[in-house]
């Protein structure tokens, strides 16, 4: 079990493993921004906003955290690692953002 202290809180769900498997996954995804690019421009051509590009991203990130979650834990995330999860996004966010 990981605690991890913030400024919103302290969560101590997420296993240590799973977060730094998502935390990579955020590094990859980032490394990686003309791939976003290029799927999003080839669902709507130039016409391209930041939230849709956002939105591939995050569902890229729920696929690696829902997969990790049953190849490291051998089980479905719980609620309460999903919003684990969810703070992560949150607290990388503007990361993200800067990139795309």
């Amino acid at each position: 079990m990981n605690c991890l202290s913030q400024t919103a809180g302290t969560y101590c769900t997420m296993d240590k493993i799973l977060e730094e498997k998502i935390n990579q996954k955020i590094m990859d995804v980032l490394s990686n921004i003309s791939e976003i690019n290029t799927t999003a421009q080839k669902i709507y051509d130039n016409n391209v906003s930041i939230d849709f590009k956002y939105g591939i991203i995050v569902g890229r990130l729920y696929n690696s955290f829902f997969y990790q979650s049953k190849r490291i834990l051998k089980r479905q995330p719980t609620s309460e690692e999903f919003s684990d999860f969810l703070e992560i996004l949150s607290r990388r966010k503007n990361e993200i953002f800067e990139k795309l």
